[in-house]
Order: structure tokens, then sequence, then C-alpha cells
């Protein structure tokens, strides 16, 4: 019993960690039809940034609390400014063209924005472990859990309840609904598709810096965590269908639930499951578990 609550527990909380990062990349397909691949780099920068930021911060004996808003305020501000340069500078130049061609952009991106992290942070690790470790820990029973673990679970549960109500309850979502369903009839109605495109691309940006900042505690932040976090994502919204913000966040759940299990029970096959669940449901639903429905034009 106490093995599977803390399988159940571990799932959530790289469940949590997969939607923050995914539901960003997912959005930005949704809307725009662009396989993000630059969206590694926001991860990155998110992560670099928290690190300098906090470990600052911390040393310097200030209040605790500021520390942890310190991290999502200038993650949230890198994302912002990664986000502008990246869709005015390059992306709007490129919309229309097909998706394979503004993969490779974005994928080109990717390669510049991570010479730019060696530019700014060297090519040293950088640890922040001071917000975990003030966090303290949380006993239940024999198990001990982080309570900056139980915390990440809480803001991907607030960021998944906050992406529902603002497509489903705002001005703006219903705008985005309209766009992702048939982008030529909603420019027809008026709507400015390119004002939309530019927030969602920065909104996605600063979705994936603030997931590099929250997870910059939990691992070392060096060179390459783009590149696997970027992986993953796509794995993630590869299983609950491209650009569907449910679908993001049942594939993170699957995903976490399942490389939990693994790592408990058969630890050598943790690096092979995800892909092997991706590559199931993928054989069973090939555009995922929730794709969306399709307009026929005629």
């Amino acid at each position: 019993m106490l093995n599977a609550f803390a399988v159940l527990i571990d799932g959530l909380v790289y469940a949590a960690y997969l939607f923050i990062v995914a539901i960003g990349l997912t959005l930005i397909f949704g809307v725009m039809k662009i396989l993000n691949v630059a969206h590694g780099s926001f991860f990155t920068f998110g992560a670099y940034g928290a690190a300098s930021a906090v470990g600052i911060y911390f040393n310097r004996g200030l209040p605790e609390a500021g520390g942890y808003l310190l991290m999502v305020v200038l993650a949230m501000a890198l994302g912002l400014v990664l986000g502008l340069i990246l869709e005015r500078g390059i992306m709007r130049w490129v919309y229309g063209r097909d998706e394979v061609v503004m993969a490779l952009v974005t994928y080109a991106a990717f390669l510049i924005l991570e010479d730019v992290v060696i530019l700014i942070w060297g090519p040293g690790s950088y640890a922040a472990y001071q917000p975990l470790l003030s966090a303290g820990n949380i006993e239940i029973g024999e198990l001990i859990l982080s309570n900056y673990d139980l915390g990440l679970i809480a803001v991907a549960a607030m960021l998944a309840a906050a992406c529902y109500w603002g497509l489903k309850f705002t001005r703006y979502g219903r705008l985005l609904t309209a766009v992702i369903f048939d982008r030529e009839t909603a420019a027809a109605f008026g709507i400015n598709v390119r004002v939309v495109y530019t927030v969602t691309f920065v909104i996605g940006a600063m979705l994936g810096a603030l997931g590099g900042a929250i997870m910059a505690p939990k691992i070392a932040v060096t060179l390459g965590i783009g590149v696997e976090v970027i992986v993953l994502a796509f794995a993630v919204v590869a299983i609950g269908g491209m650009g569907s913000i449910e679908g993001a966040f049942a594939g993170a759940l699957i995903v976490g639930i399942c490389r939990a299990a693994t790592v408990h029970l058969f630890p050598q096959v943790e690096l092979f499951v995800i892909y092997a669940v991706m590559a199931l449901v993928l054989m069973i639903r090939p555009y995922g578990l929730f794709v969306r429905a399709q307009p026929r034009k005629i």
C-alpha cells in the first residue's frame, strides 16, 4: 500500500513537470501549427535565470518567500522577451510556409539560443537547491515527501484550471478557439490573426520559461537540458494530441504514472517506458487521445 502511494506521488510530481513544460508547446501548435523546437530554449533560459537569481538572493539572507516569487517573475520576463524577439523577428516572416519549414526555422533558433546561453552563463553547471531545501519535508507514515514537490503538483493543477477557464470563459479564449478551428474564417470575421499569433507565442514562451524556473531546484542546470525537455514534451503532446490542452494534461498523467511505476518496479527500463507508451497510444490512436476535429472545407 505504501509503495503504491509512493508511485502515485512520484507519478504526479513527474506529470506536473511534464504538463508545465508541454502546455506551452501544445498551445503554440494548436493555434499556429508550428512544431516549436525552440521551446526547449525557453525552458533552458528559465532554468538558468532562476538558478542565477536564487543563488544571489538566498546568499544575501533575504526572506525565503521572495526567492520563490523572484524565480517566477524572472522566468516570465525572460519568456516574454524571448517570445517577442523570436515571433516578431523571425516567425512572422515564415507564416504560411510549409510546417516542415517552420519547424526547421525554430530548430535553427534553438541552436542559436543554445550558444547564447553559453555566452551569458558559460559552459559550467548551476545549482538552485535553496528553494527545495527551504521548503522542507512532510512525513506521511514512513514516507517523506518534499513540500516543494507537493507545491509543484499544486502549480500544475492551478495552471490547468487557469488554461481551461481562459479558453472557455474569456474573450481571448473564444478568439483563440475560433483561430484554432479555422484561421481563414476567423480573419474574414475581423479577428486580427497576427495579434493572436503574437500573444499565443509569447504566452507559450513564458510557460516554457516558467517550467524551467520551477524545475531548476530539482535538476542540475547544465547545457543540454533543453534537448531532453523538448523530446519529453513532444512525447507528451503526441500522446495527448497535438494542440490539445486536455491532451497535454492526460498525456502528462499517463507518462508520469507509468514512468514512476517503472522506476519503482523495473528501473532498468525507465528510459524506454515513455516512448513505449507513446508508441502504444499512437498505434491505437494515430493522432493522439484528444485530437481536435478538423473542419472539412468544400
